[in-house]
């Protein structure tokens, strides 16, 4: 490959020039250019004309070629136009899909930069730029990001509505996807029902919206598009189900607790012990819960919290253990404690030491001490035990289902509620005929003494033809919050600095 061929091949996206030279500056690669000799249409009227009136130097940055800077110093004409009556006699050229008007990088390079910027943002691009030998500022980086336009897609006849936080507990604002393809509509400053209403009256033709539980949404909704079809997310369903359940599953934790043997010599178990004891003591003897309080030295709410509590046993909590080298003799270690309760540590560690224990006594003090040798589990936590009954059963481990069963048979009320979960679940499946269904289980969970479920209940009423469109219909807001996913990640680039203008940009760019 000759000299000429080689040019035309590393700097092909200048073919449009005719290229006279490239030499090595260093740190860059300059390129020596003139458009070529032919004949350019008037801006104005149109003619084409070739008559050159004069000539002009544009210094342009181009992409880098071998890890160094590309400048290209190129040579343009001003031409004359050859009809006397246009109000342009001059013009210089321009170079279409190579070079835009006053810029001073061209198209591709500008195109390259806006692409990071749209990932990166601002400062991030400029630290990358910079390493690919395309040096640029960070405002350099927005300015580009800026000209990016947002896509202007057609208004869907599905779309889904959800929040995110702009700042959390205080500023919210409101994404607009389509909800069957995940494509962004728009993004509005607030989450206030009149802001999604304006929104909704300037877009008709939506059909159905799938939301969450909010009833500012719902209203708006309602108010803007009184036709649609209002879908409550089945997800939002599922999480609020699954906090009304652990609030039942602490609530009588009582009855399920005594399912696992108590750690032997724990301090906490024995303060709890001891002061609910003094507590119930004292309000037997008609002592009020103040007079309570400054009697054993702690605070009001304490002596409320152990008053409401009909056992000690509500305050268990899961050892955090990791795993150690005493683990392997762990059966050994009950065996003996089991025949001879008395015998030392000593002879303890120098069993196991003969059976190939590595690890020090104190180790082995401890690990007795925790009571880790004779509990066959750990103490299980209402978080547990409210995961085990939420899991698929399909998932859980031969002993996690086996405790799963002691806990729901630990009295009747966990037991209905095992079987309304279950139930529950079989709804979240899109059916036709899920609304009726819907309607006997809401009757099954308030006749049973579930205070927490019923609430839960109380709720779907209150938001009824959407719970019901959500179990019915396929479609869901799940699409949306990826969108909401993606923003959060957005957000952390900008560190909330770049103002809601910028952040809406971004999250319509595609």
């Amino acid at each position: 490959m000759d000299v000429n061929s080689l040019v035309g091949t590393v700097f092909s996206g200048l073919s449009v020039l005719a290229i006279e030279d490239v030499a090595d500056d260093g740190d860059a690669v300059v390129v020596t250019a003139r458009t070529r000799d032919v004949a350019v249409a008037c801006p104005v009227c149109g003619t084409p004309t070739a008559k050159v009136h004069g000539y002009h130097r544009r210094t342009v940055r181009d992409v880098p070629v071998d890890g160094r800077k590309a400048v290209v110093h190129l040579r343009v004409r001003r031409l004359v136009c050859p009809v006397l009556i246009c109000s342009r006699q001059t013009f210089r050229e321009q170079i279409p899909g190579l070079l835009e008007r006053h810029q001073r990088r061209t198209v591709r390079l500008a195109r390259q930069v806006s692409q990071v910027a749209r990932e990166l943002c601002g400062r991030a691009t400029a630290r990358l730029a910079h390493l690919l030998a395309v040096p640029v500022s960070r405002s350099t980086a927005l300015r580009h990001l800026w000209r990016l336009p947002p896509p202007k897609p057609a208004i869907p006849r599905v779309i889904g509505v959800d929040d995110f936080a702009l700042k959390r507990r205080h500023r919210y604002a409101t994404i607009i996807t389509d909800a069957e393809t995940g494509e962004r509509l728009d993004v509005l400053p607030d989450r206030g029902a009149d802001t999604l209403e304006s929104w909704l009256r300037k877009h008709p033709g939506i059909e159905v919206v799938a939301r969450d539980g909010s009833a500012t949404y719902a209203e708006a909704i309602r108010r803007a598009l009184p036709d649609a079809v209002q879908v409550s997310d089945r997800w939002h369903l599922w999480r609020n189900l699954c906090d009304k359940v652990q609030l039942e599953v602490r609530a009588h934790a009582g009855c399920w607790a005594t399912i696992n043997p108590p750690r032997p010599g724990g301090v906490r178990e024995q303060t709890t012990r001891e002061r609910w004891n003094k507590v119930h003591d004292l309000l037997g003897q008609g002592v009020g819960l103040l007079d309570c309080a400054r009697r054993l030295g702690v605070s009001l709410n304490t002596v409320k919290r152990y008053a409401r509590m009909p056992e000690p046993h509500a305050l268990r909590l899961t050892p955090a253990y990791r795993p150690t080298l005493v683990d392997p003799y762990r059966e050994h270690l009950r065996r003996r404690r089991a025949e001879e309760p008395s015998v030392p540590v000593t002879h303890l560690l120098r069993e196991i030491r003969e059976l190939g224990y590595t690890g020090s006594a104190n180790l082995l003090v401890r690990y007795l001490n925790q009571g880790r040798a004779e509990g066959d589990r750990p103490v299980t936590t209402a978080r547990h035990a409210s995961r085990l009954m939420l899991t698929d059963p399909d998932n859980l481990r031969p002993k996690e289902a086996t405790l799963l069963e002691k806990i729901a048979a630990a009295c009747p009320e966990m037991t209905q509620l095992a079987d309304l979960v279950r139930d529950f679940v079989t709804l979240l499946t899109p059916t036709a005929g899920n609304d009726a269904k819907l309607t006997e289980w809401i009757t099954a969970a308030r006749a049973v003494a579930l205070p927490h479920l019923r609430s839960f209940t109380n709720g779907l009423e209150l938001d009824r033809p959407a719970v019901n469109a959500g179990l019915t219909l396929p479609y869901h807001n799940g699409r949306t919050e990826g969108v909401n996913t993606r923003t959060k990640r957005i957000m952390r680039q900008m560190h909330g600095r770049a103002g809601f203008d910028l952040l809406r940009h971004r999250i319509l760019l595609p």
